[in-house]
């Protein structure tokens, strides 16, 4: 099969002819109709805490048809359309049982989505209704990531919401935060590129003035935020988080940065402020993140910029490290 295959760190991808997957004992082979392009994938390329290396095959954010069947698979037949969850998990200990599949003691990191088939775990697989479509099943996950973070905010109606970071995870915290009822909503980025899809998804006003960031929030969002969602994962943004959240507020933290930040705990301690961070999702709210799509939620897919056929994914993916006006990039193996 072909594959855009990792070459190294700071290296291009390249479309390679590799094996096919064949499914062991329990193991299902799925054939790959839409993956997203994810900005951790970049990241991969970049830092080696992320841990793939020469010869990976990213990508985690999938959908497509089961084709192949282990020994002992159960609930799946071929030909079911299929969303991959991108957390392994043993799918029996207690954590797998109440959808907490991400403490449990064999949870890894599923990648493989930017191949013609890929393998997986039949309890990793999210059956798609025929309301579904391929490209709804590849944007469950950061649908499920955004909703994650909003739930363990604890942010409530009128609520007056600040998201930093106008990437697909931001973008889909607005929208979560204004369908469960946040009084005001505003993204804040450095670049204008997003402000009419964030519009779009829920937000009820954009800001772009990196000289003022607190001053410009503030005037935005109508004082002080009542949570504060950091989606970009950069030291800095931590610290202006509490400067841009009320006295008893919360910041949730959903960027991902491996570089060390620091930032003064005595402002935070004397605000009160409440620091969470969110890590992955449960099975719940990637099912409900399903269901709001089915339901007829039109927002989520507003994300969706760009299809590509797997030949053109390296050039787009280094194209991707720039900021431009694409948001989520699917590809299209088979195209």
């Amino acid at each position: 099969m072909r594959a855009a295959v990792m070459q190294g760190l700071h290296k291009p991808l390249a479309v390679e002819t590799i094996a096919d997957p064949t499914p062991g004992e329990g193991d299902v082979v799925v054939k790959v109709g839409r993956c997203g392009i994810c900005g951790s994938d970049l990241h991969m390329t970049e830092d080696p805490a992320y841990g793939p290396g020469a010869g990976s095959v990213l990508g985690h954010e999938f959908a497509g048809e089961v084709v192949a069947l282990g020994k002992g698979v159960e609930g799946l037949r071929a030909g079911d359309l299929v969303s991959v969850i991108p957390l392994q998990s043993c799918g029996k200990c207690h954590s797998c049982r109440t959808g907490k599949v991400q403490w449990c003691d064999r949870f890894g990191l599923q990648g493989g989505g930017y191949a013609e088939y890929a393998l997986t775990r039949p309890n990793q697989c999210v059956l798609l209704p025929s309301s579904a479509s391929l490209p709804d099943g590849a944007i469950i996950e950061p649908l499920a990531v955004a909703l994650h973070g909003v739930a363990l905010s604890c942010m409530r109606i009128g609520d007056k919401v600040l998201i930093l970071g106008a990437g697909p995870i931001g973008l889909a915290v607005a929208f979560w935060a204004r369908r469960f009822g946040a009084g005001r909503v505003v993204v804040q980025d450095l670049a204008p590129w997003q402000r009419d899809r964030a519009l779009q998804m829920g937000a009820h006003d954009f800001v772009v003035e990196p000289a003022d960031p607190v001053g410009s929030a503030e005037r935005a969002v109508g004082g002080k935020a009542d949570v504060v969602f950091e989606c970009v994962g950069v030291p800095g943004l931590i610290a202006q988080a509490v400067d841009q959240v009320r006295n008893d507020g919360t910041v949730t933290l959903l960027g991902l940065c491996t570089r060390p930040d620091t930032f003064n705990s005595f402002a935070m301690l004397s605000k009160q402020v409440k620091l969470v961070t969110s890590a992955f999702f449960t099975r719940q709210e990637y099912e409900a993140a399903l269901d709001a799509l089915v339901c007829g939620a039109i927002e989520p897919r507003l994300l969706v910029t760009d299809t590509i056929d797997l030949c053109s994914t390296p050039d787009v993916f280094e194209s991707l490290r720039k900021r431009t006006e694409q948001c989520k990039v699917l590809i299209d193996p088979h195209a």
